[in-house]
């Protein structure tokens, strides 16, 4: 498969998996152009093999790395800026309060569940693209979706909404 082939396939799950490692848009959209510039350098080695999988590594070491390096920078609020568009549904407040639990997850366990849930890999594919056991994997899971079923955030929204709170 050539590059711009891998690119115009895959590009748009790659955008959607940095979106959610992100949380935000613009910064998904630079976190893939620099994943797919340093593919391209290396597309010889990568191409043959599993472009996909190194992609999706490369999105989440780039990403921890990412948060790492601005962490200190960023301040964190209770209030989610106005992205502009009004607020029409009890569904899109569910989400809202989705990717804010989402947000404070550790890099770790979000990972884990935007590859389990988002896109739909295995524990064992999991633990191949973050380098770590299948336990941890698993273990990490655990405890991410422990802290999403406690969260305030998503049991007043999932009780707006009419569903419920807890699984």
């Amino acid at each position: 498969m050539e590059f711009e082939q891998f690119v115009a396939a895959r590009g748009p799950a790659l955008l959607r998996t940095a979106r959610l490692l992100t949380g935000s848009h613009h910064e998904a959209e630079d976190l893939v152009q620099t994943v797919l510039a340093r593919m391209l350098v290396h597309w010889g080695r990568v191409g043959d093999e599993f472009p996909e999988a190194y992609a999706r590594r490369a999105l989440v070491n780039a990403s921890m790395n990412l948060r790492q390096r601005f962490h200190a920078r960023r301040s964190t609020s209770d209030v989610v800026p106005d992205s502009g568009v009004p607020d029409v549904s009890e569904a899109q407040a569910s989400r809202d309060a989705m990717w804010r639990c989402l947000r404070e997850l550790p890099r770790k366990q979000r990972a884990v569940l935007v590859l389990r849930y988002y896109d739909d890999y295995t524990e064992q594919e999991i633990a191949q693209v973050l380098d770590c056991s299948v336990g941890t994997v698993k273990s990490q899971a655990s405890k991410a979706l422990g802290k999403l079923r406690i969260d305030p955030m998503l049991a007043e929204a999932f009780t707006r909404a009419g569903s419920p709170a807890s699984p």
